[in-house]
């Protein structure tokens, strides 16, 4: 496959240059950046009235390539340039006929593909763009161990302030779902008065609709802690509240953490900054760390990492006719905190 570009903010900032390319091939399966990528198009290169004659939205399940090549053909109308923006175009059928088009593509048109996975780099259209002179860019799910950093940068870039437990939280709580992450951030920022200097933990409890008491971040920390009747009790919570807690990225988190543990015992340093450069987390994690290795052996925390495979298979259903998602759960707390070995 040719080289894609993997950092969205290159292509935003050739754009607000005014450096326009005459294809824009956006893919991957993190939907998140290219939505950033292509609104930021749909909403910026073209006045509000150049759009009328000059911009073109279509989705690929009511549309074809050639329809797309014809609109991409046609020439400005009282504008610098046109803007054909396919929506969905992961649903084109007949994407092979765009390489006849790529030789020579009209250099007044911003062509513009949403391609909402990753596209096959066999394919000769994908190895052309590049030659074109357009711009391949693969959107990239993020590492969990990147989320902090996420929200972090997000509120930074609205110039307000959050604590390192309120970024926790929404990282454990709601994960690498970057929509969500956005749109959660986004009523934290129209809800909090600007005057307020930090948003909290508390303020996101609140304001985001995550529990105090009953959320993946307390579970966690009930487990770390080895706290028999809080981890209990929150995973009965969860055990009877399903639909709100799913099994799998409850799990995710649990392997995540055990498995950061395991990497924790063989660091010979264990100061803040080596732990959180080592395990990729924020230096408030590290707190977790210092204390689960109290609580929990090498040997303890290798079949905890066992027990957490086997009910992620079970989940799935491997060698599981009837125990429920939230009976597995509270069967995996019960290993997890009474293994003496």
């Amino acid at each position: 496959m040719a080289k894609a570009i993997s950092d969205y903010r290159v292509v935003i900032d050739d754009l607000k240059c005014k450096n326009y390319k005459p294809v824009y091939f956006l893919m991957g399966d993190e939907p998140f950046y290219i939505d950033v990528i292509r609104d930021y198009i749909e909403k910026n290169v073209l006045s509000d009235a150049e759009k009328s004659f000059n911009q073109d939205v279509v989705y690929g399940s009511d549309t074809t390539t050639r329809d797309v090549i014809n609109l991409a053909k046609g020439f400005p109308m009282g504008a610098s340039c046109r803007v054909v923006i396919v929506k969905e175009a992961q649903n084109l059928r007949d994407l092979d006929v765009l390489s006849a088009y790529l030789k020579n593509p009209q250099k007044s048109t911003l062509l513009v593909f949403a391609y909402m996975k990753k596209a096959d780099g066999r394919k000769k259209y994908v190895s052309e763009i590049e030659k074109s002179g357009g711009v391949l860019f693969e959107s990239k799910p993020i590492y969990e161990n990147q989320i902090p950093t996420f929200i972090n940068n997000y509120f930074k870039s609205r110039k307000r302030n959050i604590d390192a437990k309120a970024v926790q939280l929404m990282a454990d709580n709601i994960g690498g779902d970057l929509h969500k992450l956005v749109n959660e951030s986004g009523k934290l920022l129209i809800s909090i008065p600007s005057s307020v200097s930090t948003i909290t933990a508390d303020m996101v409890s609140e304001y985001v609709g995550i529990s105090k008491q009953y959320n993946v971040y307390e579970f966690k920390d009930a487990l770390v802690k080895r706290d028999v009747m809080k981890a209990n009790t929150i995973a009965k919570y969860f055990a009877q509240n399903p639909k709100q807690n799913p099994i799998m990225p409850i799990l995710s988190l649990l392997f995540n953490t055990f498995a950061n543990l395991m990497v924790y015992y063989y660091l010979s340093d264990k100061s803040d900054i080596s732990v959180s450069a080592a395990l990729g987390i924020s230096p408030y994690a590290v707190r977790d760390y210092s204390v689960a290795a109290k609580n929990y052996n090498g040997w303890q925390t290798m079949r905890i990492i066992s027990e957490i495979r086997k009910c992620d298979a079970a989940a799935k259903g491997v060698d599981n006719s009837s125990a429920s998602q939230g009976d597995l759960l509270c069967e995996l707390v019960y290993h997890i905190l009474h293994d003496k070995r």
